[in-house]
């Protein structure tokens, strides 16, 4: 998979969203479910992809990632 192709407006709005909701990990959730399904794959995946490194120093966060399909 080529990662090098310049991310979409539509990437950098899910990953503010994200940021913005990561007091929560149901609305977490429910935002990364959206960005994937609105995305690209390819976009889908690096949004997941970086959902994972973001999360890792929030444990509560990383376990609602393993509830994503």
């Amino acid at each position: 998979m080529n990662y090098k192709s310049t991310p979409s407006s539509a990437f950098f709005f899910y990953k503010n969203v994200l940021r913005k909701v990561s007091f929560d990990t149901k609305l977490f959730g429910k935002e990364l479910k959206k960005g994937i399904s609105v995305l690209s794959k390819q976009e889908g995946i690096r949004l997941y992809n970086w959902a994972m490194t973001f999360s890792k120093s929030k444990p509560e966060l990383y376990i609602s990632l393993n509830l994503i399909d």
